[in-house]
């Protein structure tokens, strides 16, 4: 017989609207109602508080830390006893406040350059290209969105596309029509002849040299080719992309928030821009009115080929600093590939040959300076272009950022490896107290003093004087200001998994010995591999044994490692992991302010504390690693890039037939280019519904639970999946459904629910016969869909993101019950609100013609008054009560309380796992749990 659950008969705290004066009152964490009540009446959306501590040393312990806090749980208050609160006038609130550059104010003008008056609207925009047919080249809507849908969203092959094709048109034999294309060529060659976005490829190559003796190494004699896209054209179609409108700076500015302090959110708001913009218009004043365009570059050499793992590209990358962060990230085009460098190859013998270093790194600089060679002319002089709001505007380039790994930075910057390519710090002291911002200025008057004598710069200064940037023939351009943070390579591949967790291992053998430091590691491995599903969070069934590491894994690594070694290594590694993790995930905020760079400098404080244990334990002798040293620099350095990587080489790689592949590459890159620029022109014309959202990486497995949704901005809202179960699963009777679901106390938590919600504030009554009988049918879901404001994440138009919260008896196999937060007190900060629920039932029901849309939860108590100090998450246990302490403590929710799904980590305790647990029965087999923050930076930024 199942254990009878205690009943809950609490009611928790109504949410009152946080304007002072207004008395509106909302269901517990029915924070939808909340934000369209704020958005029609207060004409303001109130975000909520974010202010994620890092890890630092533990304050004095307390007693009551200790003690586990029952959710149901609440203070005494005046606020709750008493008269009701009378209005207060409402006092004006403070508001954000942003100076805008004074000199290149991106000021509208016509087609010729000339200013146009305050208040002009844009010029009509160009008509389309057919008249009779906006849809030209393809015959019509259907033929355009099946071009879009197989060729960009479903990736299809040839073979494919022949055979939808030839179905299609058996569909309609015997009448007057066809399908949209004949085949594959056809649709291709549709693709091909759309004027937009186009941006052909180009190839040059390097000419022969007539002076190489005939005895000459190959590398020297090859020709090499390059191949590439004029940037100019490329950034003229970025400006001119309507899809942008609304998310485009015109000028540089300083931001401050409403509490007077600075924030910096896009490119635009930096020091770099506002600087640089500034000595532009002092070198020449004619520029007053004109548009700063920053460019950002970047590359990366990669490898496609995961069976051989011998083929390798080195991609080009631009973007422009006026287009939001957000809209980068969301593969919208603002990143596009503008070349493909070459990559000589030698054999081992010339490994260590300092000439054919020289002559790589001659090469790369030169292809680079080549290819963006079409900008210089608009970098001195502002050139007329159309901009996504459809204003002309005189724009004037400038080179502003890099961002690479740094093995890549020691190459751009021309310095030797060790060193900082971005500050003079001594390559044995990289953390020393004196070092200087390195520029080119200084490189040059070194080279000056010291050049030509013998090694002197390399060994005093790490200058490598054989290497001259290609930054020295364009305007302002200095390679080392220039030089960006890459988070993804530098720290979550490079410092997290490449440094701290192989140090871990080392770790384990110096103190345990090899043979027990191998059981350690294989029981973590079991551990990560425990961790139970949650949406967009990949699994590692065999723990940290991969062959092939991608940043994803290294990611998600990230996210599920801290529980699995909290009890096999002491306290100060855990800190000094957990203190690292706190760095990247404030770093990758989208709304970055003085606030989060206090507290990232705490977060670097604390790691660089902590990280001593691994000296200690005769890990490391020093820690002069330049990836880790880089964290110095992020502060002004942090640009996302990463993920249109993955659009712009690996996917076209898994889509050609591997055989000369470079071409395919850039005719799928070309055609898919063209695609968007269409589809923004359609939705510019009102022909189409805007679609911003990245279509998810097909090789992950959590993607289809999680992604950005392109709705407007709630600040969290949960719904009912649509799919109802069928009445052959689960009877629609209530009582009938308890037993199907073995959970008898359902139709009296159901009837006490629906009490509550007719009776808001009054007390539940003890006799179940006092309150509503149920007789409606009522239907099952297998899931919902938490939708919330999380820009930080890859998400929507509007910093909208989903995920499905499921409660399943069988997920591929297994039986899957997800956790969530339910927010029940909305006034206080972060997870001192709220409360984890385990989902045991979706379901709803109708009564008096509203509908109750509901979840049968199992309550989580807080366990201590702040998060555990090792590793700075909050702990849970199972609300389980009556004799022996254990029947669950069970209510019914309305949906409106949940906020969004959260997962748990266990806390595993000494003993090791047995070999064959399952992930599935991770959440019914521990006693205690960590509430995982770092499952997504949603998350990280509301549990604090």
């Amino acid at each position: 017989m199942p254990r009878t659950p205690t009943v809950s008969t609490t009611s928790i705290r109504r949410t009152s609207c946080p304007y002072p004066g207004c008395l509106k009152t909302f269901k517990p964490g029915n924070t939808s109602g909340l934000t369209r009540h704020v958005k029609a009446i207060h004409h303001k959306i109130q975000q909520p508080p974010s202010n994620p501590t890092p890890a630092s040393p533990p304050p004095a312990s307390n007693d009551s830390d200790d003690q586990e806090m029952r959710h149901d749980f609440t203070p005494p208050s005046p606020q709750d006893e008493g008269p009701e609160r009378q209005p207060t006038p409402e006092p004006e609130l403070p508001r954000h406040h942003k100076t805008f550059h004074p000199h290149l104010t991106g000021t509208p003008c016509d087609e010729n350059g000339h200013d146009l008056p305050n208040g002009t609207p844009p010029p009509p925009p160009p008509p389309p290209i057919n008249a009779q047919n906006p849809w030209a080249p393809f015959a019509d809507q259907v033929a355009f969105r099946m071009a879009n849908l197989l060729f960009k969203q479903m990736e299809a092959s040839k073979a494919d596309i022949d055979e939808i094709m030839e179905c299609w048109s058996l569909s309609l034999m015997g009448t007057d029509r066809t399908g949209p294309f004949s085949d594959h060529n056809h649709l291709f060659n549709s693709i091909d002849a759309i004027p937009f976005g186009s941006a052909p490829w180009k190839c040059f190559q390097t000419a022969d040299d007539p002076t190489l003796p005939p005895t000459a190494p190959s590398w020297m004699k090859e020709r090499y080719q390059i191949w590439y896209r004029d940037p100019d054209v490329v950034i003229a179609n970025m400006l001119s992309n309507p899809d942008f409108a609304g998310e485009f700076d015109t000028r540089p500015y300083v931001h401050l928030g409403a509490d007077g302090k600075r924030r910096w959110s896009e490119f635009m708001s930096g020091n770099y821009s506002w600087n640089h913009a500034t000595k532009i218009y002092q070198d020449d004043p004619t520029t007053k009115g004109a548009m700063y365009v920053p460019i950002i570059v970047g590359s990366d050499k990669t490898t496609v080929s995961v069976m051989t793992g011998n083929v390798e590209y080195h991609p080009l990358y631009a973007m422009i600093g006026n287009i939001h962060g957000g809209a980068r990230r969301a593969h919208r085009n603002g990143v596009i590939p503008i070349g493909f460098l070459a990559i000589p190859k030698a054999n081992r013998q010339y490994d260590g040959d300092v000439a054919y270093r020289n002559f790589k790194r001659q090469l790369y600089h030169e292809s680079i300076a080549s290819i963006l060679r079409p900008l210089k002319p608009a970098m001195e002089v502002p050139v007329v272009r159309r901009c996504p709001d459809g204003h002309f505007r005189r724009v004037i380039y400038d080179l502003a950022a890099y961002i690479a790994d740094y093995p890549e930075q020691v190459l751009l910057a021309g310095v030797v490896s060790g060193w900082c390519p971005k500050c003079t710090a001594l390559s044995s002291d990289l953390d020393g107290l004196n070092a200087r911002p390195r520029s080119q200025e200084y490189t040059e008057k070194l080279s000056d003093e010291f050049g030509g004598e013998g090694t002197r710069l390399w060994d005093n200064w790490g200058i490598d004087e054989s290497v001259e940037p290609f930054t020295t023939e364009f305007p302002r351009a200095d390679i080392h200001e220039m030089m960006a943070s890459d988070l993804l390579h530098q720290l979550i591949k490079g410092t997290f998994k490449d440094h701290l967790v192989d140090w871990v291992g080392e770790y384990l053998e110096l103190t345990e010995g090899s043979t027990r430091a191998k059981e350690i590691m294989d029981d973590i491995d079991c551990r990560i591999a425990a961790s139970p599903q949650c949406p967009g969070l990949r699994r590692f069934p065999q723990g940290r044994r991969y062959k092939q590491w991608t940043g994803d894994d290294s990611k998600a690594l990230m996210k599920v490692f801290l529980p699995a070694i909290a009890e096999y290594v002491e306290d100060d590694v855990v800190k000094c992991i957990a203190a690292f993790i706190d760095f990247c995930y404030l770093a990758r905020k989208s709304d970055i302010t003085e606030d989060t760079l206090v507290d990232m400098q705490a977060a670097l404080t604390c790691f660089h504390t902590y990280r001593q244990v691994f000296i200690r334990a005769g890990v490391r002798e020093n820690f002069n690693l330049p990836r880790q040293h880089a964290m110095k620099h992020y502060f002004d350095n942090i640009v996302a890039f990463e993920s249109r990587h993955i659009t712009a080489v690996k996917k076209p790689w898994r889509r050609s037939n591997r055989y000369n592949a470079l071409s395919q590459m850039l005719l799928i890159n070309q055609r898919l280019d063209k695609l968007h620029a269409l589809y923004a022109d359609l939705v510019f014309r009102n022909l189409l519904p805007p679609s911003h959202a990245p279509r998810p990486e097909p090789f992950d497995g959590g993607d289809e639970d999680e992604g950005p949704v392109d709705d407007n901005r709630v600040l969290a809202e949960v719904v009912h999946a649509v799919t109802r179960k069928p009445l052959a699963m689960y009877s629609r009777d209530l009582y009938e459904l308890a037993v199907d679901v073995d959970q008898p106390t359902l139709p009296e938590l159901t009837c006490r629910f629906l009490y509550e919600q007719l009776h808001a504030g009054d007390v539940i009554p003890d006799n179940i016969d006092d309150c509503p009988h149920i007789d409606s049918n009522v239907y099952v879901h297998h899931s919902a869909i938490a939708y919330f404001y999380a820009p930080s994440d890859i998400s929507g138009i509007h910093g909208m993101k989903r995920e499905h919260i499921r409660s399943t008896p069988s997920w591929y196999g297994y039986p899957r019950r997800d956790c969530a937060l339910v927010v029940e007190d909305a006034d206080k900060p972060g997870f001192h609100g709220m409360s984890v629920v385990r989902i045991l039932l979706f379901f709803s029901f109708t009564q008096s013609g509203v509908e109750y849309p509901c979840a049968l939860v199992h309550w989580f108590n807080r366990y201590g008054a702040r998060p555990d100090p090792k590793t700075g998450m909050w702990m849970v246990k199972p609300d389980n009560r009556g004799r022996d302490s254990r029947e669950p403590y069970l209510s019914v929710v309305h949906l409106d309380s949940l906020f969004r799904g959260v997962q748990l980590l266990p806390v595993f305790g000494p003993d090791p796992l047995p070999k064959d647990f399952h992930y599935s029965d991770t959440l019914d087999a521990f006693d205690a749990f960590y509430v995982n923050k770092y499952v997504d930076y949603h998350a990280y930024e509301m549990i604090f």
